[in-house]
């Protein structure tokens, strides 16, 4: 798909604009209804179908095929995010009312370094062609090592700072407390931090972790930066009004680690038919209707049975709690 520098100008600007529109409507810090978060998820959903839709009349069914399944996948895949989300406001201790505010920008330095990921991608799949053999291969190692971490015993994880964080928060030092939404505050005449300010950094560059298995994942989907880029953008700016949505019903979903690592090894495979194609092999390619087909096939079978296990739990502990009265 050919895309024009004005094509890009407009679809920056138009993103710029539903961030603005979503900023003033809530730059009033509060706690977030279920009803809101419904609602702004709803609309973020609408606003990627339409998106796909106009991809599919002015564009192509190709194109329009792959931004679905790159959105899926990369809404799939950010769901998993969530988890961390909510070890990172329990770490910082973050005030209800403030959340909103803190996901809203730490997103927004996710979505621009996921963006300079992407472009790097770009660059490296146009000037080597072989690299879909390593995506592939990182693909299906990662799935490997989600099943694995799924089937382990270990506590409940916590988060823990990386590296770039601790060296911001020693070079700017960091407040003692939350003042409101403000980002700096000055303290013996020095400025410094505060922890809403470190929180946002904290969920942006843990975001880069992720990014590093999606973003070869939507490149196994399309090798188009421009569905990369936009996939990526409509994902990730649904994912706040997502997080107070669902964030309660997260543990519930047992079984997402197994769909997810089904759906990385299988763009993983696709990525090496496709290196192989690439290299002069005759091997079948799995086509993007296909690849759309066993994307949401998963994600629907995981759902299911994680609703399943976790019935088939409760009706366990409370039968136990009727043996224990008797």
């Amino acid at each position: 798909m050919n895309v024009s520098l004005t094509l890009w100008a407009l679809t920056i600007a138009g993103l710029i604009a539903l961030i603005a529109v979503d900023f003033v409507i809530g730059r009033k810090p509060h706690d977030v209804s279920i009803k809101e978060a419904g609602i702004w998820t709803v609309a973020w959903i609408a606003l990627a179908a339409l998106f796909g839709l106009g991809l599919l009349f002015f564009g192509s069914s190709q194109a329009s095929g792959e931004f679905f399944a790159g959105f899926i996948t990369e809404k799939s895949l950010s769901v998993d995010n969530l988890f961390v989300f909510i070890l990172i406001m329990a770490k910082f201790s973050v005030p209800s009312h403030l959340q909103q505010r803190v996901l809203l920008f730490g997103v927004l330095i996710a979505l621009v370094l996921r963006a300079v990921f992407i472009a790097a991608g770009a660059a490296i799949i146009a000037g080597f062609s072989w690299v879909f053999f390593l995506f592939g291969a990182f693909l299906i190692y990662t799935a490997w090592k989600l099943i694995k971490e799924a089937r382990s015993d270990e506590d409940e994880a916590e988060f823990e700072e990386n590296r770039l964080l601790k060296s911001i928060e020693r070079r700017f030092g960091v407040a003692d407390g939350y003042h409101g939404t403000k980002l700096f505050i000055r303290r013996n005449g020095k400025r410094v931090l505060t922890p809403l300010m470190v929180v946002m950094l904290a969920i942006g560059t843990t975001d880069v972790l992720f990014a590093m298995d999606s973003i070869p994942a939507i490149f196994g989907l399309t090798q188009d930066p421009y569905i990369v880029f936009t996939a990526n953008a409509f994902a990730l700016m649904g994912l706040r009004q997502l997080y107070f949505l669902i964030g309660g019903l997260l543990t519930k979903l047992v079984h997402l680690s197994y769909g997810l690592s089904v759906i990385l090894g299988f763009i993983g495979v696709k990525l090496l038919l496709h290196a192989l194609h690439e290299s002069g092999v005759h091997v079948p390619e799995i086509s993007i209707p296909v690849s759309l087909a066993v994307i949401c096939g998963v994600l629907i079978v995981t759902t299911v049975t994680s609703l399943i296990a976790n019935g088939k739990a409760a009706a366990a502990e409370e039968s136990g709690k009727d043996r224990i009265d008797a």
